[in-house]
């Protein structure tokens, strides 16, 4: 376990480094070198705690000297964020991180005196999260090291500042490790902000005006919940005399009315955190920061902390109106931001959305809070977690060679650019067809919600798995479809190909292996967070989905190895006049050129943001206002 503290600290040692190192070649090789030190770090901690028993450890009492050092660069972190609201004519946002800081340095500082009990706590849940953001932040490190070399070649208005990107990518691990790690509220309190900070940086990284203000629309979003968060940790640690996560969840179990109102006020935190209705729109603005930053967003780290203290708090809110209100969040979400993914032509606009939509399927699954809803959810996570970091990269990477991002150039992908689209096929397919994606985790989350006789939420899930097979389809057809359009050539650089290639590998594997990962570690993971565990569905069943999502796979490699060559002798089509030799329009009969257009349905004006992005901010900002009063009525 002493490897704890070096996954926590040696990010943000090398965050100083990559900041202080000027030369290029040289911070690049610092990075591949820490990104593997991290990498090499996650998976000894897991392999060294599964050899002594894989069961939950709870880690350092005396902590006087961390305390401090947390408070202080909490105290910091206050004033740079209130430095850079007032230099950017903001100054009213500043007051988000201003009041909670107070608060918290109030109660170490002059409040009650707390009990003993240990700071760090790990188990198969933080564990888990360790390997997410280990493993697959990492390999983003390594893709944007070939990444941001050609981003700022062709963006060249945008001042090179690549120290100050990738030493906020390294705060932005440590301070997840810190929070993934950690059962003290008051540090879990500052790991959040932190990430939020951090996550704030590198939307504004490009320092173009929309990058400004969706980062500052970022920034508010998450100090919200930083808010709701610290008066949570606080009004329960007045009345408890502690800050240990795992006593909040005991004491929420057992009624506790002040137990209940922090889980309450956390949750509404952890959804602002990750992107639900109706604070989706700090995600969505992050589509303007370079593609390492999105990957680094939707995958492995700043949505998934939402989702994991969800997760945490999940039994805690099992039928109670703190789980009902973020079980209909969830659900609600999952539903629209499916139908507002439908119109968007925009690749990573779409990524966005089915981040947001899947997102909101872990959140209800959490709300709902039985056994079989985190099963599934945790499988979300994963596969989420792997299939969305695949998928941004690979968008990234087709976008230098197509210059362009929209769904419409990538008609005929697997033969113009193979190695990107097979892998663009693999990414989708783990997201969308892969054991848990339309099958399972939906089925288990659909059973649930049966059980509980939760209708609303059983409409949901129905209508947004639709629609989510809408979308993906439109996106894997035009893959696979035959086109004219010129074979273009591929400049994906080797340090980008090798995070693809990893995670790839990672996503077949643990397509493969579903079967035997649910077996050895999920079902411990429900155990321990329940005390039970109800098996979800045979494994007769689950070796029969391997096998299926095994044979999707090879669907792209066959039909590009079968129809290669036919693909380089394409015959001319009858297009209803003359063809102009180059099968991509015709001659009519006023001997005018017609362009050939084949395009997907998007139903903007029924599906579009503009459309439905507010009505569902006000029905979703309605249901949370009113649960929290009922919940803060009750206590009362």
């Amino acid at each position: 376990m002493e490897v704890i503290p070096f996954l926590i600290c040696f990010p943000f040692v090398v965050a100083l480094l990559m900041f202080c190192i000027r030369v290029n070649k040289v911070r690049n090789a610092v990075a591949y070198v820490s990104a593997a030190i991290i990498m090499a770090a996650s998976v000894f901690l897991c392999v060294s705690w599964i050899a002594g028993g894989a069961k939950p450890v709870e880690l350092y009492v005396n902590t006087e000297a961390a305390d401090r050092i947390i408070l202080i660069a909490e105290i910091v972190l206050m004033c740079v964020v209130t430095v850079l609201c007032v230099k950017n004519r903001r100054w009213y946002i500043s007051l988000l991180s201003i009041v909670p800081t107070i608060g918290i340095a109030w109660l170490e500082i002059a409040g009650p005196e707390m009990d003993e009990y240990k700071r760090i706590y790990v188990d198969h849940l933080s564990i888990l999260m360790c390997l997410i953001v280990g493993i697959i932040g990492s390999l983003i490190v390594i893709y944007a090291v070939g990444y941001m070399h050609g981003y700022q070649h062709y963006h060249t208005n945008i001042r090179d500042r690549r120290y100050y990107f990738f030493c906020i990518l390294f705060l932005f691990l440590g301070a997840m490790f810190g929070f993934v790690l950690s059962s003290d509220l008051l540090w879990i309190d500052f790991f959040w902000e932190t990430t939020s900070v951090c996550s704030f940086l590198l939307i504004g990284y490009t320092q173009l005006e929309e990058a400004v203000t969706n980062s500052f629309r970022a920034l508010w979003m998450n100090l919200l919940g930083g808010c709701a968060l610290a008066a949570g940790i606080i009004y329960y640690a007045l009345d408890a005399g502690n800050t240990d996560l795992q006593e909040l969840v005991v004491y929420g179990q057992m009624y506790k009315p002040a137990a209940m109102v922090a889980v309450t006020l956390i949750a509404f935190a952890a959804l602002t955190k990750a992107a639900q209705l109706p604070f989706s729109k700090w995600l969505l603005g992050a589509m303007v920061a370079p593609t390492p930053s999105s990957a680094l967003l939707h995958s492995a780290t700043m949505v998934k902390a939402g989702i994991y203290v969800l997760f945490r708090l999940s039994p805690a809110m099992s039928g109670k109106l703190s789980g009902n209100m973020v079980a209909f969040i969830g659900g609600f979400t999952f539903l629209a931001a499916s139908f507002m993914a439908i119109a968007q032509s925009d690749a990573k606009k779409v990524l966005a959305m089915s981040t947001i939509s899947n997102l909101g399927l872990m959140v209800a699954c959490a709300g709902v809070g039985r056994p079989e809803t985190i099963w599934a959810g945790v499988f979300l996570m994963i596969f989420h977690a792997i299939s969305k970091s695949l998928l941004f990269q690979d968008v990234g990477a087709t976008e230098n060679a197509l210059h362009s991002r929209d769904l419409e150039e990538m008609q005929g992908l697997l033969y113009r650019l193979p190695k990107l689209a097979i892998i663009m096929f693999i990414g989708i397919c783990g997201m969308y067809l892969a054991p848990f994606g339309m099958l399972i985790s939906k089925w288990a989350a659909l059973k649930a919600s049966v059980d509980e006789r939760n209708i609303i939420l059983v409409f949901f899930i129905v209508f947004g798995s639709a629609t989510t097979s809408f979308y993906w389809t439109k996106w894997l057809g035009k893959l696979i479809m035959r086109s004219s359009k010129p074979v273009v050539k591929d400049i994906t650089r080797k340090n980008e190909m090798v995070s693809l290639t990893v995670h790839t590998v990672m996503m077949i594997a643990i397509c493969a292996l579903f079967p035997l990962l649910s077996g050895i570690y999920v079902d411990p993971l429900v155990s321990e967070l329940f005390g039970r565990y109800e098996q979800v569905i045979s494994n007769g069943v689950l070796y029969l989905l391997v096998l299926l999502i095994l044979f999707f796979f090879a669907v792209p490699i066959f039909a590009y190895l079968r129809n290669k060559s036919m693909a380089m002798n394409i015959k001319l089509s009858y297009m209803n006049g003359i063809n102009t030799g180059k099968n991509d329009g015709f001659v009519d009969s006023f001997g005018n050129e017609k362009k050939l257009v084949v395009s997907n349905l998007y139903f903007k004006s029924v599906f579009g943001q503009r459309r439905l992005m507010m009505p569902s901010e006000i029905i979703s900002t309605a249901v949370i206002v009113v649960m929290i009063a009922m919940v803060l009525g009750g206590a009362v």
